[in-house]
């Protein structure tokens, strides 16, 4: 289990205005996604030192019609008992939970779930991570199981969208993203400068 070598870090939370609102002046708290196909599995989710991506995000979701006025709000983070996706040791972890998970499917008769896209979606990215989802979910009740620290926050890096320019490696929407399990690891929220 991983510790950062730096602990706090600034992350952005894409919402609705009045979300944004009761949380920077009344002091509400970030709500925790709960869906079966988190990418990082269940937790509040920031993307990290990225204002503009969690303004797409809002944008994106204001257009689907699922938030009425897109905002975005900053977070300091304490990244405390962190699986960080970025370290070998923790990647070996939730590979880890994989083979578990994947034997609990076996003896239980079910089928692994899969990531996928929504449908109509262009790309290869699987912006549904079922699978991935319910593999971090298995290793959180394998770490409460055995007694062990739980963690705090999950990060990881994720490579999306097409190419930034022909025969690159590097892609336009890759970011790094966090799930805020404990929410005590948020120690401040603000708007960000130029947040419209």
């Amino acid at each position: 289990m991983s510790r950062l070598a730096t602990s706090f870090v600034l992350g952005y939370h894409g919402c609705d205005q009045a979300t944004a609102q009761k949380a920077v002046l009344e002091g509400a708290g970030i709500l925790k996604s709960e869906t079966d196909y988190d990418w990082l599995g269940p937790g509040a989710y920031f993307w990290e030192s990225d204002p503009t991506r969690a303004w797409e995000w809002a944008r994106w979701k204001a257009k689907k019609g699922h938030y009425g006025n897109p905002a975005v709000i900053g977070a300091v983070i304490d990244f405390r008992n962190c699986l960080d996706l970025v370290s070998r040791e923790d990647i070996d972890l939730i590979r880890t939970a994989y083979e578990s998970f994947k034997q609990v499917q076996k003896k239980s008769g079910l089928p692994l779930p899969k990531n996928t896209n929504p449908r109509g979606a262009k790309g290869n990215d699987r912006l549904l991570r079922y699978l991935d989802c319910a593999v971090f979910r298995h290793l959180h009740h394998m770490i409460e199981a055995e007694d062990l620290e739980p963690f705090d926050t999950v990060r990881g890096m994720f490579v999306e969208g097409g190419r930034a320019f022909a025969g690159s490696g590097i892609y336009r929407k890759n970011h790094v993203q966090i799930a805020v399990i404990n929410t005590a690891c948020i120690k401040g929220i603000f708007f960000p400068p130029n947040s419209d």
